[in-house]
């Protein structure tokens, strides 16, 4: 087994300065970013979801696993509002808390390609993601036709779905109407909030069989189903901001790349794609179904290619903590390089 050096690839961050975004202004907008590898090798972008930090990437990178930092050079970067970039949470008045801007995924795409020209990367090999992280994926190759060899999109969409904005709703709801989130302008944490948005969020997070086949157990870490969603979802939920999570809700819930051009004609918008795509939705996500992923890729019939994860796991499946999906994932991955690397020649 190969051993690769994690210690060196420490969160860096790009100074924007001042930068204007959907929602307004971030006097002195912040990128977080870590670089894996050596930057003469073809280059990976690999964005943050919702509710992930950068560490949370390397789940992925390794010698031995999906993106092997000895062959690739990595680039990870922290969405706006995710708490390591320009957030609710770390901006200093007057833009702190419930007065930071909305900052829409092109604010995003925008910011990392002006860090990558600082990285000096000519071109992409992969932008890749998941949840969030694929939408961006999708929004790069609308955004740099030219600058984006290939996108995988790991349940992820090219628009956010009505029903998807509906689930969103919910947990979000279940925050702010909490009675300690104060508007968004409480003192401390508001712990009921951010209780009852986990709660909320955990039904949707994986398949009814999931639940029925009681994988909330985790191999004996969990005796039920009630400290499962204290453990894993309150718990889980209590390491992040309030007003960081409401923001970057505002992001996905209005996630379409078609408002980018092509007046809101989504496949006109979808079929001008010239990067090949891999889409891989969960069998079992109940936000980003494979049926709108199916849609979407339907529009593209000679650049993308849609494959299913077979997975209980719901949309958590697409994070690769489940081994069989991970591996799944691995193997489907390796045959889109190499079949695209073939039509290249």
């Amino acid at each position: 087994m190969s051993f690769f050096d994690f210690s060196a690839s420490k969160t860096r961050h790009y100074h924007h300065g001042r930068l204007r975004v959907e929602g307004g202004i971030i006097p002195e907008a912040i990128t977080a970013y870590r670089t894996y590898g050596d930057p003469n090798n073809p280059c990976i972008v690999y964005p943050t979801c919702y509710g992930a930090r950068l560490d949370s990437q390397e789940t992925f990178i390794g010698p031995d696993k999906i993106f092997n930092p000895e062959k690739y050079y990595i680039v990870t970067f922290a969405l706006f509002s995710n708490g390591e970039s320009s957030s609710p949470s770390n901006t200093p008045a007057p833009y702190n808390g419930p007065y930071f801007p909305n900052v829409s995924y092109q604010d995003n795409i925008h910011a990392q390609y002006t860090v990558l020209q600082h990285l000096g990367v000519q071109k992409i090999h992969t932008v890749v993601g998941f949840s969030m992280g694929g939408q961006q994926a999708y929004h790069w190759a609308v955004m740099y036709p030219d600058y984006v060899e290939r996108y995988i999109v790991i349940c992820g969409s090219a628009r956010t779905s009505d029903h998807n904005k509906c689930f969103i709703e919910g947990p979000k709801a279940a925050l702010v109407a909490s009675r300690d989130f104060e508007n968004g302008h409480y003192k401390t944490q508001p712990q009921h909030g951010l209780r009852a948005f986990g709660r909320v969020y955990c039904g949707w997070a994986y398949g009814q069989a999931w639940f029925r086949e009681k994988h909330y157990l985790m191999g004996g870490e969990y005796p039920d189903l009630e400290n499962f969603m204290r453990g894993q979802w309150e718990a889980g939920q209590l390491l992040w901001d309030a007003n960081d999570l409401v923001t970057l809700f505002h992001t996905w819930e209005t996630g379409d790349v078609s408002v980018i051009r092509d007046g809101d004609n989504l496949e006109k918008c979808l079929s001008s794609i010239t990067a090949r795509g891999l889409i891989m939705p969960s069998k079992t996500d109940l936000y980003f179904p494979p049926e709108d992923c199916e849609t979407e890729v339907s529009y593209m019939p000679n650049t993308a290619k849609l494959v299913v994860i077979p997975s209980v796991w719901g949309h958590m499946a697409g994070n690769g903590r489940n081994l069989p999906d991970r591996q799944f994932m691995h193997e489907e991955i390796m045959k889109f390089f190499e079949e695209t690397s073939k039509s290249e020649k």
